[in-house]
């Protein structure tokens, strides 16, 4: 494997149905909104089909370290609530596999459970990554682990949110974490 390819392979599991994390990770346009952290900027470039197979985003990403990316992504197979993939290009190349597997269902006494597994398979194309990927993959490796885990988080405050019914305690969630290094985006589109 070249030193800019990476592997992983993300999981959770959400006290949700797949419907409902399918709606929220599926809507694009929500990703800003829910996952600040990572997710600075986001635009819908083609709407694609009834399926959204071949929806076209653009986006503007960062991690935990001080640098962003800008890439779009091609929705190339969906099977909702079950999943999508997506294929990447800009300052990723590469392709993106979401999958939502039912472990328990509504109906469970105990509440649904989806696992949620991301396996994202790409190249760092970005000058800086694609040049230091050889010294500092360990690192670049935790900046991903680190943006999903603020994922899972922002996932499980969005449902939090969504579930509440009382408006006093939907007002009571806190937000989202937002983006490290706010200062380093004077240059965010828009």
């Amino acid at each position: 494997m070249p030193s800019n390819d990476y592997h992983f392979i993300t999981t959770w599991h959400v006290p949700a149905t797949r419907e409902e994390i399918s709606e929220v990770i599926g809507d694009a346009t929500g990703l800003a909104r829910w996952w600040p952290s990572v997710y600075l900027d986001v635009s819908v470039v083609d709407p694609g089909g009834p399926d959204g197979v071949g929806r076209v985003v653009s986006l503007y990403t960062k991690g935990w370290l001080p640098y962003t990316l800008r890439w779009q992504f091609t929705v190339t197979a969906a099977d909702p609530p079950a999943g999508f993939s997506l294929e990447a290009r800009g300052d990723f190349v590469g392709r993106g596999i979401w999958t939502f597997e039912v472990n328990r269902p509504a109906e469970d006494p105990a509440g649904p459970m989806t696992t949620v597994t991301y396996d994202w398979l790409i190249r760092a194309e970005k000058g800086l990554l694609k040049r230091l990927s050889l010294i500092m993959k360990p690192i670049f490796g935790a900046n991903h682990r680190w943006a999903m885990a603020r994922g899972e988080e922002s996932l499980l405050l969005e449902l939090a949110r969504r579930h509440a019914i009382d408006p006093v305690v939907r007002a009571a969630i806190r937000r989202p974490p937002g983006p490290t290094f706010p200062h380093n985006l004077r240059n965010r589109p828009g």
